[in-house]
């Protein structure tokens, strides 16, 4: 939910303009920061900024992020095996080659190919696999717009770019390169020519919906290995998100990860529900992770209106859920944060520094800054996390701040 300033907002950031009263009435009691979630030579993206926010430093224990979204799917790689992400992605042209000297080369025009929803999506991936999967190469259906391929004997560090990163741009300078890229290319445009005239795809064209004609692999990696939890902290701890890619982390942490219906990753998720599932785990439990995906979804698709939608039924649906239920667990810490920034203007991730809240019931600490938004970097005095990952030793009053 972080950004930058915008014009249309009179040089403001959508934090700033959204309306989030039980937020900022936390900032005013709380210590505020800044904290570098991404490293240094580290792309921008959650697998690396949750990891960071975990207390994990994701220059030690990321292999990838499709890996992290394989072990929320219960895939278990084998050493020889590479996962990747696999977006259904809507390019300009059915018909496309995938070769980085191609003429012509189509436009990425949606990186979640019209946020598709998951049962239409998993018709396509299913099709995938059984015209495309062999004893190499095999589609496992996810969330929405993101499932996963793995391929056995596949190149980890292949060169692969995110589709959020490129809209509107060919896509021929942002295919895979490296060692076995041919590979790839050969199964997107087999993909591309078995999904253009797909049943499916002509219904969506039919009702104007964009049509899944293509899909993008990126994110590979190999099976991850980190201590969980319990062990690196003495808690115990519990989960709750959209997506597979949180998930898939909570698992390999040894958190439950918590099933709640009517999750999506937009801003029709259940976000209550959310809340109180998390809330009902932390009777039992020390720890709970709440992930909100609306505001990176909104981000990525430009769109000003929903991504302020998005703060705001984050402050209404899931901190005024969690103050109600906190009160009576007895004392409490809570940490408020976006694991990147997602400026509207740009629609891609970024490595800046984003803004932090952290309150304790115990101990209220009176902010000279009673907002939470990116001015926070201005305070003065000003607290700044270099090393995102020693944030969560804070929290947890291992490491003073």
């Amino acid at each position: 939910m972080a950004d930058r300033p915008l014009e249309a907002l009179g040089g403001k950031t959508p934090l700033q303009v959204a309306r989030k009263p039980n937020i900022d009435a936390l900032a005013a009691q709380s210590r505020l920061g800044m904290i570098q979630t991404i490293p240094p030579g580290l792309p921008p993206g959650s697998d690396v900024g949750a990891l960071s926010i975990l207390g994990y430093n994701p220059n030690l224990y990321l292999t990838g992020r499709a890996p992290l979204e394989a072990a929320s799917q219960g895939i278990e790689l084998k050493p020889n095996e590479v996962a990747f992400r696999c977006n259904l992605v809507s390019l300009s042209a059915d018909k496309a080659s995938f070769h980085p000297q191609a003429p012509n080369a189509p436009l990425m025009l949606d990186y979640s190919a019209g946020n598709i929803e998951t049962q239409e999506a998993k018709v396509f991936i299913e099709y995938l696999q059984e015209n495309l999967g062999d004893g190499e190469i095999r589609f496992y259906p996810g969330v929405g717009y993101r499932h996963l391929m793995v391929w056995k004997g596949g190149n980890p560090q292949l060169l692969c770019t995110p589709p959020h990163d490129i809209p509107n741009q060919s896509i021929a300078p942002h295919l895979p390169a490296g060692e076995g890229a041919e590979k790839l290319w050969g199964l997107m445009t087999r993909a591309a020519a078995l999904l253009q005239n797909h049943p499916l795809n002509l219904e969506r064209r039919h009702k104007g919906q964009k049509p899944a004609n293509s899909v993008w692999f990126w994110g590979q990696g190999r099976a991850p290995a980190m201590p969980s939890f319990r062990e690196k902290y003495g808690l115990s701890g519990c989960l709750v998100s959209a997506v597979d890619l949180a998930k898939g982390i909570g698992r390999l942490l040894g958190l439950n990860v918590l099933k709640v219906p009517g999750l999506t990753g937009y801003l029709d998720t259940n976000y209550v529900g959310k809340a109180q599932h998390a809330m009902a785990a932390l009777r039992e439990a020390d720890f709970a992770y709440i992930h909100v995906e609306a505001p990176d979804e909104a981000g990525h698709q430009g769109k000003l209106e929903d991504k302020i939608r998005a703060i705001e039924d984050l402050d209404a649906f899931v901190v005024a859920e969690v103050l109600r239920e906190a009160a009576a667990l007895g004392d409490f810490r809570l940490l408020i944060l976006a694991d990147h920034a997602t400026p509207v203007g740009l629609r891609i991730h970024t490595s800046e520094a984003v803004p932090f809240l952290l309150f304790d019931s115990r101990s209220p600490f009176p902010s000279p800054h009673p907002s939470y938004d990116e001015l926070i970097s201005q305070m003065k005095p000003g607290c700044f996390v270099e090393n995102g990952f020693e944030l969560m030793e804070m929290f947890l009053e291992k490491k003073p701040i």
